[in-house]
């Protein structure tokens, strides 16, 4: 395995590239450009790479199907990390290209959401195809192919472009949030400020199977942060569920809801314990009453005092 390799969503000039450059380890590293999200991906399961970074959820559209998908299916790979960038568009052109001039325009998918009113107020009639990321659609701008890409300013440089307009976005405030994935291993110690992520799968569909799912975080009080059902192409109605809940594997509180979740569930997939991107531990809330790690202690003494007949 080449432990000084790191894949991204490339071509080069990706907000992903952006995302990877702000990890401090990201400047010893040889960071290599893939051309999709499996591709990045499968170079870590096949040793070609010691990790991978990769978006998983933006904050106008919710999860990156493609990232999840791969996560939850194939050989296992841990999440190490998470990066979470701010997110503002530049239509990037041709120098000399004019607004009235663009017919054609491209960029990622879930770019498109991210944009869409202001394509509405200002090129309503522009043809929009998706690109397999921002940076390609620069690419095909720079070949001719298209007269417009929506993707970071950044990227202009790279591909010979000009930013015809900067600061593009729908919703004010939006971030897309990545991921550092690596092969299974142990995870890092708790921070006090960690994420939890799994796939689930229910063993039957049927009425309130996924609240059954749900009550073995709530009922130990376990904070879910994201909630996302996936097809597991196995007919209409099957789906597993990605989930990110507050805390680390290694607090009871946590432990105890995917052992739960183990019991009554066909596949429970531990995507990793790690550190929330700029959250500190101060800023956390504690455990709500009954929940934290001494309060599961103190039970589980009582119900052993109970079992001897010490009560």
């Amino acid at each position: 395995m080449s432990a000084t390799r790191y894949t991204y969503l490339g071509p080069e000039g990706t907000f992903t590239e952006a995302a990877l450059r702000t990890l401090p380890e990201a400047a010893t590293r040889e960071l290599v450009p893939m051309v999709s999200v499996p591709a990045a991906l499968d170079a870590v399961r096949n040793g070609d790479a010691a990790a991978a970074l990769v978006p998983i959820e933006n904050s106008v559209e919710g999860g990156v199907t493609a990232t999840l998908d791969e996560l939850a299916s194939g050989e296992p790979l841990m999440i190490y990390r998470e990066v979470v960038l701010p997110i503002a568009f530049a239509l990037l052109v041709r120098p000399g290209t004019k607004l009235s001039a663009i017919k054609t325009v491209t960029g990622h998918p879930v770019a498109q959401p991210q944009v869409r009113k202001w394509l509405r107020a200002h090129l309503p009639d522009a043809l929009w195809e998706s690109a397999a990321s921002n940076a390609d659609g620069a690419r095909l701008v720079q070949e001719g192919r298209y007269d417009a890409a929506f993707a970071g300013e950044f990227a202009a440089a790279t591909y010979g472009l000009e930013a015809l307009v900067t600061d593009i976005h729908d919703a004010q405030n939006a971030e897309t949030r990545f991921v550092l994935v690596g092969r299974p291993a142990r995870p890092a110690a708790p921070t006090g400020a960690d994420k939890t992520s799994v796939v689930i799968w229910q063993r039957e569909d049927h009425p309130g199977g996924l609240l059954e799912l749900l009550q073995e975080f709530a009922v130990r009080g376990v904070n879910l942060m994201l909630l996302q059902s996936r097809p597991t192409g196995e007919g209409i109605g099957n789906y597993c569920f990605a989930i990110d809940a507050e805390g680390h594997i290694a607090d009871r509180r946590v432990g105890e809801a995917l052992m739960g979740l183990k019991r009554i569930c066909p596949e429970v997939r531990f995507l990793g314990s790690y550190p929330r991107a700029g959250v500190e531990t101060a800023d956390v809330r504690g455990p709500r009453a009954g929940t934290s790690d001494a309060d599961f202690t103190a039970a589980s003494d009582w119900l052993a005092r109970c079992q001897d007949g010490r009560t």
